[in-house]
């Protein structure tokens, strides 16, 4: 059991308890998501800035969306709670300066750039730490704890907001800057990293010298690249203004691999390739995390799993408020029933689930909370099949949806404890930020897709009916479970951190 040393005074006491500083952390990566998604756009434009200007915010938000790019830094270069204190004092700064700004001066983007990359830094950091503060008897609650804290955060960074209109933004961003600071400092009191136990590594030039030794590695490499253009074009439009953009990334990738043929026969004729290139390459610094989920055995129906388990939650979840919209439901009344009170069913709904994912075992919380998420599904099919196609909803209609949308609220808190305690289980302690970063953007891709297909899906076959496929679209998944099984038993099989604390 690796239970960390507890930190001196006050928060040494409340530190006996890692869901005391699971929450601690989450709630300090939660609050710059707030700041980016609700203060700075508002910021913005009481500024007077232009509208197509505040939606090119969104592009500096895929810093969140690329951070597995260089999370494998922060597994290099360890020491977590210092970049985490480090990332937090960087957004203080940068508060500070946007509380000293007169108007909106050119250089504001540059520095929101720069808050983003540290917020996802940050975001790598703590979900690094977290995962080697843990034990797996703990992951379930612990990512109840995370997800109602997380959340507590993005609340806190509204409350700046509403500070700038009961005092000033000078106020608000140097509230910002304040809870950042105390962040920091926090960070540097909770307990110590683990040592881990060294794995072989090799330098950057001797690992992309491995790559291009192997075609296989190489073809792994070039997909990765690939894919990562292709979640950059789903935020930017690139592919829209420069048609030649994807026929110029597949060609080079080809030529790539033609390279790569080349080098590897002209190497074969002169000496055959060392048969420890393959474990050797799985620890390099830039691809090491890469390499090493893809040659685990059993990946593949593991990574299928992540892409499935969450997709007929994510595909109802954007046409929720579409069908409340166009069943005559308020603004107001949306807010307060579907998004406030769900909000507060989704972190009930994590603590239950983290509770019993905790008690019962991940694998059994991952197919009957699974269960329980894909029924609420069904629910708001029969809720949209028995509405009346016009008119005033009855009381009995309404509260109908009440009940659905409490459900699909509660249980969808219920799926991500368990699920989001397997993504944590079944990484390399080693390359716990680069392995989670990765396995969680697979996850975000599936929700990606699930989203933009939603409102295809609505449009032709209806609410109801969409409804139901997203019902089914939730069982794929557990056909994988087995799969499953066996990675869970893989991974409590393997202890690379020691006891000793740095």
């Amino acid at each position: 059991m690796n239970r960390p040393l507890p930190a001196a005074g006050f928060l040494g006491r409340m530190g006996r308890s890692q869901f005391f500083w699971v929450g601690v952390l989450y709630f300090a990566e939660g609050f710059p998501y707030g700041v980016f998604f609700d203060v700075f756009p508002v910021w913005f434009r009481q500024q007077g800035v232009d509208l197509r200007a505040i939606g090119a915010l969104s592009l500096l938000g895929l810093a969140w969306t690329l951070k597995f790019l260089w999370a494998p830094a922060v597994d290099r270069y360890r020491h977590h709670r210092r970049w985490m204190a480090l990332a937090d004092w960087i957004m203080a700064a940068v508060m500070m300066l946007f509380a000293a700004a007169n108007g909106s001066p050119p250089w504001v983007f540059a520095l929101i750039a720069l808050f983003t990359v540290v917020a996802a830094t940050n975001d790598i950091a703590i979900d690094g730490y977290t995962i080697e503060l843990l034990d797996a008897d703990q992951m379930g609650m612990a990512n109840g704890v995370r997800n109602g804290l997380y959340r507590v955060g993005i609340i806190a960074a509204g409350f700046a907001l509403a500070v700038s209109s009961w005092v000033s933004w000078t106020a608000a961003f140097g509230l910002c800057a304040g809870i950042l600071v105390m962040n920091g400092l926090v960070m540097l009191r909770a307990p110590a990293e683990p040592l881990l136990v060294a794995a072989p590594g090799l330098s950057v030039g001797s690992e992309l010298a491995g790559i291009i030794a192997s075609p296989r590695a190489y073809a792994a490499v070039a997909g990765f690249a690939l894919a990562t253009l292709w979640l950059i074009n789903r935020t930017t439009q690139w592919s829209e203004r420069f048609v030649w953009l994807w026929p110029l990334a597949v060609g080079v990738a080809l030529l790539g691999g033609v390279l790569v043929a080349w080098v590897l026969l002209r190497q074969r004729r002169r000496a055959p390739v060392s048969e420890g290139m393959e474990f050797q390459r799985s620890h390099g610094p830039v691809f090491g995390a890469l390499f090493a989920l893809l040659e685990r055995p059993g990946i593949a129906p593991v990574l299928a799993f992540i892409l499935l388990y969450k997709l007929g939650d994510a595909a109802m979840a954007f046409m929720i408020k579409p069908f409340w919209v166009d069943h005559g439901f308020s603004a107001a009344e949306i807010g307060m029933v579907s998004v406030n009170l769900g909000l507060g069913l989704a972190i009930l709904g994590g603590l239950v689930g983290g509770w019993y994912t905790d008690r019962a075992g991940i694998f059994r919380a991952l197919w009957v909370l699974g269960l329980a998420q894909a029924l609420s599904n069904l629910l708001y099919a029969v809720v949209a099949w028995s509405l009346p196609e016009s008119g005033a909803l009855a009381f009995a209609d309404r509260a109908f949806i009440y009940t659905a949308s409490a459900l699909e609220s509660f249980t969808g808190g219920l799926g991500s404890a368990s699920f989001l305690a397997f993504l944590m289980a079944i990484v390399d302690k080693r390359r716990s930020a680069a392995e989670y970063a990765l396995l969680s953007s697979i996850f975000a891709l599936s929700r990606s897709l699930a989203g933009w297909a939603s409102g295809f899906g609505a449009q032709q076959w209806g609410y109801g009916d969409y409804f139901m496929l997203t019902f089914l679209l939730s069982f794929p998944a557990f056909a994988l479970l087995p799969a499953v099984a066996r990675m869970l038993s893989q991974r409590s099989n393997q202890s690379p951190i020691s006891s000793v604390r740095n």
